[in-house]
């Protein structure tokens, strides 16, 4: 099972958030970004408390957001891996043997076309659909592609988790503190 069973991945912003996930029974945890000189010391420190760090590559701060600056987060940051809206940053990921997560957003029926085909040439390890809300979108994601799938975005509610966790999800990201503390079993 991905993420050891855990199906919520706390996401968090600041380095006190962060002090809050390292005390919680979570192994893997969603970081958002941040100051490119801080990623590494905070990625160190949750390796010591036994996390494994997901880092959201587009929202990192001083960097762009290319295949060349996914390389340099693969080898000086080295998180366990990577989020991205970017094809090319999800590619290098997996080239270095980093968890690959591709962020997918539900604009329209175009849209979300086009990521199928997307997915077929380069296939992440996992698919985070936003807004996670749409358990129709969720369930056909998931069998369109056979490709695990992580929802977030606008997950406000233990009622919001169950329910994409039943469309097929297998975890949830969320960066609702109230939610962390949810121990939700899948059905």
């Amino acid at each position: 099972m991905p993420f050891e069973q855990q199906y919520i991945l706390p996401a968090v912003k600041t380095a006190k958030e962060m002090e809050a996930v390292l005390a919680a029974p979570y192994t893997y945890l969603v970081l958002l970004g941040g100051r490119l000189a801080r990623l590494r010391p905070l990625i160190e420190l949750a390796e010591r408390a036994g996390k494994q760090v997901l880092l959201h590559a587009d929202l990192v701060d001083e960097l762009k957001n290319d295949e060349h600056a996914a390389e340099y987060l693969c080898q000086a940051v080295r998180p366990a891996g990577l989020i991205s809206t970017r094809s090319s940053v999800v590619q290098k990921a997996k080239q270095n043997k980093l968890i690959a997560v591709q962020r997918m957003f539900l604009i329209d029926s175009g849209a979300l076309e086009s990521n199928y085909a997307l997915f077929e040439k380069n296939p992440p390890d996992f698919i985070e659909v936003l807004p996670g809300i749409v358990p129709s979108l969720i369930q056909e994601v998931k069998a369109r592609t056979g490709i695990p799938i992580i929802a977030g975005g606008f997950i406000r509610t233990p009622a919001d988790v169950e329910a994409a966790l039943a469309a097929g999800a297998q975890a949830i990201s969320t960066s609702r503190q109230e939610l962390w503390r949810l121990q939700v079993q899948q059905n």
